[in-house]
């Protein structure tokens, strides 16, 4: 057992994690769980079906700690344990007899209902890795396994978020990359936009670059897929904005199977602290894969009913597939189109049983202008509403404030003319 600790502070009955908490997935890791009540063995199979520990391999019995040790005796040891136990004695004098018979590596993660700091100091001299009180959620055996993983000290794991319209030509590809550019250029988060619409993308038109290299030439060599290849294709934006484009070309056909995509974005996590995937609106394995593997989900969708069908299929094939994970944000854009009829703000979020983030107003001379000149919004009208909702979008999303520094007073410059008088 090893001797890096972390307690976990997390109240047991926390249903969805907040916007600045990111839970790294972890690594593919083989966790065994010894449990003595059903409710505690329900949240570990719950918990084993959550997509940050898809690469785990997970296995549960009844027993608790008796279980586990004579488990041992004849058999190694994974690379986490998970054990819940009743009483004080028992879990002193258990890890004791588990020592005997644990490998060296193995980290020991103990449930119990005994709430006590002297206790855990002394699990902690014992080389328990995290002591969790119990009832647990499933979130809360995911925070702690990933938590075992993931040091203080060691660079964060990127987060990824994913950009998808409820219908094609909502304009989600242009609220992808104006969103990434906010969070780049006003939170000052390093941050990649990975356009994955390889026939038909527009990331780089709308960046106004056109690298030799993209995101195809990974997909298409897997095997050569590391940070230094990916470092390659990247193509720099700005200081803190990287694009990693499509080729839009239909010289191949782009016919990806459910983990094509798999490498790329676990290569991505590890160098930037943000991914902006442009999901394109096709409906495909992979696609799936990609909303439901991303930290947040951001669905555009314009005020009409089959956008709103749509978005709403969305929502409840998401909320079913990360039971554990904050629930899916939208936007409404192209609001106001002249002479278009539209379902309003309020009826959408009636149906869809959650409010939009933002209502982009439909501004074609604005967008027009911005796509045509490969230009983002705040680069056209920095102070415009527009570019302020892409700002808050990127907020939501990101959980970050605004990093920009604060400006002075509008008096400030006549001011310094009076004083240089």
């Amino acid at each position: 057992m090893i001797s890096y600790a972390r307690q976990n502070t997390e109240e047991a009955a926390a249903a969805e994690p907040s916007a600045d908490e990111h839970i790294a997935p972890a690594p593919r890791v083989s966790v065994q769980a010894f449990c003595e009540t059903v409710e505690t063995a329900s949240a570990v199979q719950s918990a084993g079906e959550d997509r940050r520990l898809g690469k785990a391999h997970l296995k549960i019995q009844m027993g608790g700690m008796a279980a586990a040790i004579e488990a041992y005796r004849t058999a190694p040891t994974p690379n986490v344990i998970i054990l819940e136990t009743e009483g004080r004695s028992d879990i002193l004098t258990g890890l004791d007899q588990l020592a005997t018979v644990c490998d060296a590596g193995t980290r020991v993660v103990v449930i119990s209902r005994v709430n006590d700091v002297t206790l855990y100091r002394e699990l902690v001299r014992r080389g328990v890795s995290d002591y969790v009180i119990s009832p647990v959620t499933a979130l809360d055996v995911v925070r702690s396994i990933c938590g075992l993983f993931s040091a203080p000290e060691a660079k964060a794991v990127g987060r990824i978020i994913a950009v998808v319209g409820a219908k094609g030509g909502v304009g989600a590809s242009t609220v992808a990359h104006n969103v990434a550019w906010a969070i780049a250029r006003d939170l000052a988060l390093d941050t990649v936009v990975a356009d994955l619409d390889l026939a038909f993308g527009t990331a780089g038109l709308d960046y106004n670059q056109d690298p030799a290299q993209g995101i195809a030439d990974a997909v298409f060599s897997p095997d050569r897929v590391d940070t230094a290849f990916i470092d390659r294709l990247l193509s720099k934006c700005t200081d803190h904005l990287s694009l990693l484009a499509a080729p839009a070309t239909l010289e191949r056909v782009y016919d990806f199977g459910t983990e094509a995509f798999d490498s790329v974005f676990d290569t991505l996590r590890t160098t930037m602290p943000c991914i902006v995937l442009d999901v394109p609106h096709q409906w495909s394995g992979w696609t799936k894969r990609a909303l439901i593997g991303a930290d947040d989900i951001l669905i555009v969708a314009a005020p009409d009913l089959a956008n709103l069908r749509n978005t709403k299929n969305l929502f409840d094939m998401l909320k079913a597939s990360r039971p554990n994970d904050r629930t899916p944000l939208y936007c409404l854009n192209q609001v106001g189109v002249p002479k278009r009829p539209e379902i309003n703000a309020g009826e959408f979020a009636k149906a869809i049983e959650s409010q939009p983030i933002a209502a982009i107003p439909f501004d074609p001379q604005m967008f027009g202008s911005a796509a045509n000149n490969g230009q983002m919004i705040a680069e056209i009208s920095a102070g415009h509403r527009t570019s302020e909702m892409f700002l808050q979008i990127a907020q939501r999303l990101t959980g970050r404030g605004e990093s920009k520094k604060p400006r002075g007073s509008l008096l400030a410059p006549l001011i310094d003319r009076l004083r240089k008088k």
